[in-house]
């Protein structure tokens, strides 16, 4: 399969994907009712989609080609309180969080599709450890070469949106220590981690060529990277964020990066070089151990700063371009989360386990955020 040409789009649009937990309201352990769900929700016309994920315990919604926050949060709402009725039919609930704080992985069930299998076949257990839940957001490009200026001037950002996305605290009953512990399941892969360098169409489809020859890939839906081109839609794919508790969160994230990539495009407040992933690992480790208390250092002045910081800074940044794309409810959320000890998910997870002391319990308090009874 040869790398398909780049289909323009409109630039900043926005597409928003959610993978979420499956779980019993019995025990609110996760539970393969990916099927039967499907089948409720196929009754409904949203402007958003629903469709399996690698493992029968997770769904997987996606909206619609998005101009902006107002759209997003409308079709994010409607979805999500389609699912929500459907696994009330079901006698299931839904929720979000980067992973599931205690399910055992060896009980999950590959979703029977020839592409899962082909995963299973060749990664082993670590498909089913891949039963982890992120957020991905597409932004849009009218060039190709524009995509790939856009996708490695982004890549300082990336700290931002892992902090504000971390909610994977606990895995396999454990607290990691981590604010994202999803991540190191993603960086298991063998093609994750940071795209090529590449600041032209030409260039990079002369590595996917070489990659192809290789045998190792097929597709670029086999390159796990951090943010992806997606020609096939006219994107770039920001893929680090875990699942947010919340769709009022995971909506404000998909507006931050859609007003910083505005902002970048617009004004480029600096060209892309690659000793800019000189710190590219250790700020994104940086990110997933401690969130928005995290240190990261800038590759050209070597200057460290704390992610919250960097985050509050940039928010300032962007307000000119947040008010042009009517986001600025989006900002004050995430100002919000900066200024609260519990406003970032992974410390609100630590906190409910820490009063509860029981996980089934933080697992049905998840279920009622997402479903939007206490944000």
């Amino acid at each position: 399969m040869s790398l398909p040409p780049f289909a323009s789009s409109e630039a900043f649009t926005l597409g928003v994907e959610l993978e979420l937990q499956i779980v019993s309201r019995h025990d609110y352990d996760l539970t393969p009712g990916s099927d039967d769900l499907l089948r409720l929700v196929q009754r409904h016309k949203m402007a958003a989609d629903v469709k399996p994920e690698i493992t029968s315990s997770m769904i997987e919604l996606s909206t619609g080609v998005c101009r902006g926050y107002g759209q997003v949060m409308a079709e994010l709402r409607e979805v999500r309180d389609v699912l929500v009725d459907c696994a009330q039919q079901q006698n299931l609930r839904l929720c979000g969080g980067g992973t599931h704080p205690f399910q055992d992985w060896s009980r999950r069930r590959i979703y029977d599709t020839p592409r899962y299998r082909q995963v299973s076949e060749l990664y082993g257990y670590l498909s089913k450890q891949f039963t982890v839940f992120g957020q991905h957001v597409h932004i849009g490009c009218p060039s190709a070469d524009q995509a790939l200026w856009l996708l490695h001037a982004l890549q300082r950002y990336i700290p931002h949106a892992i902090a504000l996305s971390a909610s994977s605290p606990y895995v396999q009953g454990s607290d990691t220590g981590f604010q994202s512990a999803r991540l190191n399941s993603v960086f298991a892969f063998p093609l994750s981690g940071r795209a090529p360098w590449a600041l032209t169409w030409e260039e990079f489809s002369t590595y996917f060529a070489k990659m192809h020859r290789t045998g190792v890939v097929e597709s670029m839906k086999d390159f796990y990277w951090d943010i992806r081109p997606k020609p096939e839609y006219g994107t770039i794919e920001v893929r680090v964020m875990d699942t947010p508790l919340t769709i009022e969160k995971a909506a404000a994230i998909a507006a931050y990066l859609q007003c910083v990539a505005r902002r970048l495009v617009l004004q480029e407040p600096f060209q892309p070089r690659e000793d800019d992933y000189l710190a590219y690992t250790y700020n994104r480790f940086q990110a997933c151990r401690f969130g928005l208390d995290g240190e990261v250092v800038d590759s050209r002045s070597a200057e460290r700063q704390s992610i919250r910081a960097q985050i509050a800074q940039t928010l300032k940044e962007i307000e000119p371009h947040a008010e042009d794309l009517q986001a600025e409810p989006a900002l004050a959320l995430l100002r919000d989360m900066l200024g609260r000890d519990d406003g970032a998910d992974a410390a609100w997870l630590r906190a409910v386990q820490a009063h509860e002391k029981y996980l089934p319990e933080v697992v049905r308090r998840q279920c009622v955020r997402f479903e939007g009874r206490a944000i």
